[in-house]
């Protein structure tokens, strides 16, 4: 692999020296910066690491401009640098924007074009917004100084140029949407008519990276190699390239597409022509590649893989390395490698984009060292994408080279193992961790894979959890030490899970755990591994023995986010919790933000006071609450997340009240009382409110079990619509017309029971 990088890291050089990315085409020259990294238990202990430096020719630097900017090996790896900084000769900068939310293309480009927003404005430069989509952070009046809710359209972005006439584009920030828009408008020749030059990247290294062909080209006069394949543009092309590869399966990939839009893996010729025709139709140049298929190799080329900056492949056999493709652009992958490591990318690409070079840049965390010094980390990231294919009836929930999820969960553990188990209960889909909680919603297919691992005899650390999982199910609750809880969460089992497996609750796991004196400690997140102090408090929680956390006598308020973004809870809800924290700062509260979603700017280290990135169930905020002890709880702008957990969080407030308690008085969830929540959320307590009023409503009745709920539906009459409470944006609603498909959704959709009654209704037409 360390031969993979090396071939990498040369024909990186290759490729910037073969691409327009400067003002002008021009040489220059690559120096190599030398870091110096001590270590705090051995400070004799130095370790040297070289990274390629750009560094722009002295008349690309006096015609910015440029000022002097020094540092020392002594802070963090900062060196001397002569005549680099920030461009003077633009002063006006116009922003596009992603547009609305689509699968493929969600609230990442949301937190990239606020951070490319801030961090401009931070320079001193006047900033102008383009964007369609009126539920984000970035189309706010403050982030920019002048913003335009209109079409993401060329003709419409050309009138804004004509009338602001800015000096330079970013186009880096919108994703697909605003890479096409700057094509579009460069080819016209919009751009060079009103002087404005594209920033970020220049339009050749845009089409070199989303043009199929150039980029192969691109990578074949660089020296890597790129699997079989050929450019089509109309299906009997594609048929002809299909023909001289000469097996399937293939890949076919459109260009200038959004999360690998219109194509897909094709095992047979009748797969192969409709996924053509579906990619020539949705590429904006009529292009497709068709190319070999990888499948089997390391990083699965089958499976769209989150819009990753460059995409390659290794043969695990002999480390043979293939580049795929590339994206010109931030993405949902710099979305997670900002959250996962502490390191603003979207901030960061911004300020290079205006003359910035990477030691110039202060790191936002430590405060100490330059954004050269590469981020380390001491703890491991899981992220998991979140799918919708229920809300999708006609798709096959099979992945390909297209992206099909609504949204991701992110989690941090210091083993595999708990940051796995956290990420899989902070996706919300009925999951408590790896194993023993019953669900009903299985997007993987993960009981295959817990059998595959209990027969296979696996060693992958999956293969621990299984044997955890059988230790607590040969045991009860009370036989558990307090070696046992430390071993078992550890591994990133939940209260719940315990619960389930001991036949106890989670109530009564929670009350031994603490009272054997086994409780969460919180490390920080601070981009250097803890080889410096982290001036920002970015947080996520693992069972060991020192806590970092540190929480504050100030006034305080805990905001629950919305978790990972689905249909029907998404960035409205981020946007919502942002202003909250926001509102509150400005009124003198310190703000505690708790969420699990990687895309959001709620997760940005700078929004609120102190953030903590860790599942949204009970037993989390719970914990939080223990430590913090929070004057405030805020539940009601996070979607419907936060409302299910008001009731089980007031439940433990009422008996701890009188222990649970602030510097400033007793912690309380604040604004709408979970009693109001409940009230109408819960279909049978709103039902009987209705009635108590005289307020008509469609007939209907609450269904307890599955006899109730056909007794109903015979005396309304089909159609009924049949909800569960506490579900937002019409989740596991659904129109039946018969005793059988009633059936059916009660057992697929649904678990009916005196705890957890439907809803049925008449139908008005």
């Amino acid at each position: 692999m360390s031969h993979s990088v090396h071939q990498c890291n040369n024909a990186l050089c290759k490729f910037i020296q073969t691409s327009r990315y400067l003002p002008a085409a021009r040489p220059f020259p690559l120096h190599f910066q030398q870091r110096r990294l001590t270590s705090k238990k051995n400070a004799k202990s130095i370790h040297y690491s070289s990274r390629p430096l750009i560094l722009n020719s002295a008349k690309s630097q006096n015609e910015r401009g440029d000022v002097k900017n020094s540092g020392n090996l002594s802070n963090g790896g900062a060196f001397s640098t002569q005549n680099l900084g920030k461009r003077t000769d633009i002063k006006k900068i116009l922003i596009l924007g992603a547009g609305p939310i689509v699968i493929g293309q969600a609230c990442e480009f949301d937190y990239s074009g606020t951070q490319a927003c801030k961090a401009l404005r931070e320079e001193g430069y006047e900033v102008i917004l383009i964007n369609s989509n009126p539920a984000t952070i970035m189309t706010d009046p403050e982030m920019a100084d002048r913003t335009y809710i209109e079409p993401m359209t060329p003709e419409l972005v050309e009138q804004v140029l004509e009338k602001e006439r800015p000096d330079a584009l970013l186009p880096t920030m919108g994703g697909q949407t605003a890479l096409n828009l700057a094509v579009a408008l460069a080819e016209s020749g919009a751009l060079e008519k009103y002087g404005v030059e594209l920033i970020g990247a220049k339009l050749d290294a845009i089409k070199k990276a989303e043009d199929r062909d150039l980029f192969k080209q691109a990578m074949k006069n660089i020296g890597l190699k790129t699997p079989p394949s050929g450019i089509g543009t109309t299906l009997e092309e594609c048929i002809e390239i299909a023909n001289s590869i000469g097996e399937f399966p293939l890949i076919i990939r459109p260009a200038f597409t959004l999360g690998g839009t219109g194509g897909g893996i094709a095992y047979n010729r009748e797969e192969f022509e409709a996924i053509c025709k579906s990619g020539l139709a949705a590429s904006v140049t009529s292009q497709v590649l068709v190319e070999k298929s990888l499948l089997g190799w390391k990083e699965e080329i089958g499976v769209e893989c989150g819009g990753s900056n460059v995409q390659f492949a290794v043969n695990p056999e002999d480390g043979e390395v293939m580049i795929i493709e590339m994206n010109p652009r931030v993405s949902r992958s710099s979305a997670l490698a900002s959250k996962a490591t502490g390191f603003p990318i979207a901030k960061m690409a911004a300020k290079l984009s205006v003359g910035y070079s990477l030691d110039q840049i202060p790191n936002d965390i430590t405060k100490k060292t330059p954004a050269s010094f590469e981020p380390s980390i001491d703890y491991v990231v899981t992220k998991i994408p979140r799918f919708a294919f229920e809300k999708f009836p006609g798709s096959e929930p099979i992945l390909t080279t297209q992206m099909k999820s609504v949204g991701e969960s992110m989690a941090v553990g210091r083993t595999f193992q708990e940051s796995f188990q956290k990420a899989v209960r902070s996706l919300e889909c009925g999951y408590s961790g790896w194993g023993c909680a019953k669900v009903k919603e299985l997007d993987w297919e993960w009981e295959q894979l817990k059998y595959s691992l209990r027969t296979n005899g696996s060693s992958l650390s999956l293969k621990e959890l299984v044997d955890v999982e059988q230790y607590l199910l040969a045991r009860n609750l009370s036989q558990l030490t307090k070696d046992d809880f430390w071993e078992v969460k550890r591994r990133g089992f939940s209260d719940k899970q315990i619960a389930f497996a001991t036949k106890s609750t989670e109530k009564e796991v929670r009350s031994r755990r603490l009272s054997l004196g086994v409780k969460p400690v919180y490390k920080r997140v601070d981009t250097c591994a803890a080889e410096f102090e982290a001036d920002t408090p970015y947080m996520y929680s693992s069972y060991e023995f020192e806590c970092e956390s540190a929480p504050t006598n100030r006034k305080k308020v805990l905001i629950l986010g919305g978790g990972p973004n689905r249909i029907g809870q998404g960035i409205e809800f981020d946007y919502c919790c942002c202003h909250t924290s926001f509102a509150l700062q400005d009124a003198g509260y310190e703000t505690i933000m708790m969420n699990s979603n990687p895309e959001t700017v709620s997760t940005d280290y700078d929004t609120s006071d102190r953030l903590y990135f860790e599942p949204l169930t009970v037993e989390d905020v719970l914990n939080i609450i223990d430590l913090e002890g929070p004057d405030g709880i805020i539940v009601q702008f996070g979607g419907q997340t936060p409302l299910k957990l008001s009731l089980p969080i007031q439940q433990y407030l009422d008996e701890r009240k009188p222990n649970c308690r602030s510097g400033y008085g007793l912690v309380r969830i604040w604004g709408t009382s979970p009693d109001s929540i409940d009230a109408a959320e819960d279909r049978e307590r709103f039902n009987a409110i209705l009635t108590e009023l005289q307020i008509e409503q469609p007939k209907g009745g609450i269904a307890k079990s599955e006899k109730d709920a056909l007794a109903i539906a015979a005396d309304i009459g089909y159609p009924v619509v049949v909800r569960p409470s506490y579900v937002l944006g019409g989740r596991a609603m659904e129109i039946v017309y018969s005793d059988e498909k009633l059936v059916t959704y009660l057992e697929t959709a649904v678990e009916v029971d005196p705890e957890r009654p439907v809803f049925d209704r008449q139908i008005l037409i």
